[in-house]
């Protein structure tokens, strides 16, 4: 969250402007709920319908984690329609290709950003998918006991769940090399294709200059 406030106040600077206090909070709090309602409640309100045809709880929660999947799938598939999200997307892409030239000890410049792919195995997208599949393996196991406790269940085990899949995100990604792992991150590096575009070099070239300013940010952070 800290990481996100300072992104968006580094970009609010030119405008003099800031984000923070109660309009940091809300906007965080607007968002997780909507994340929360529509990647964990709709599905599991979904999964009601289907138990009437269903008498297994361990089914009825594959179905939950199913729908959970499909929809995520849906929105990162359709807001990539959006001309704004698609430019943002190619930032997303040059991102990628930057960090990948940064930890691979090369100069940060376009002709040497050019050469690495947009896909990263520690993406935010890989992230969330890890966190839908987690989800599934979590819940299954749950039963379905009544409405409230089952609401309950989803909402509070979501940063244990958050935990795992980020636990496992840089497990994998410390792990490229063995051959178990790569099949592993294979669905999270190809759904990056939806989230990331081939960047213009103009793109490269703001990704270089954030790169540069949180690491300069970070070693300041860790001289203190």
């Amino acid at each position: 969250m800290k990481a996100l406030a300072y992104s968006t106040n580094v970009q609010l600077e030119d405008e003099g402007q800031e984000l923070g206090g109660w309009s940091l909070a809300i906007m965080i709090t607007i968002s997780l709920t909507l994340a929360v309602g529509l990647f964990f409640l709709v599905p599991l309100l979904v999964s009601i319908g289907f138990e009437h045809f269903v008498e297994s709880a361990i089914l009825s929660n594959i179905v939950e984690g199913l729908v959970r999947l499909v929809v995520f799938l849906l929105y990162i598939w359709g807001i990539g329609f959006i001309r704004d999200i698609r430019r943002v997307f190619a930032y997303h892409g040059a991102e990628h290709m930057t960090v990948k030239t940064y930890e691979s000890g090369q100069r940060l410049q376009v002709s040497n950003i050019r050469a690495h792919s947009t896909a990263h195995p520690r993406c935010g997208t890989a992230f969330l998918l890890t966190v839908m599949v987690v989800a599934i393996f979590t819940f299954i196991w749950l039963g379905r006991p009544a409405l409230p406790w089952l609401i309950a269940s989803r909402l509070f085990l979501i940063p244990l769940i958050a935990s795992i899949a980020y636990e496992t995100i840089r497990y994998t990604a410390s792990h490229q090399k063995h051959p178990l792992v790569r099949l592993i991150v294979m669905p999270n590096l190809m759904l990056q294709k939806l989230t990331t575009r081939e960047p213009e070099d103009a793109q490269i070239e703001v990704a270089i200059h954030a790169m540069e300013t949180a690491i300069a940010a970070d070693v300041g952070y860790e001289s203190r």
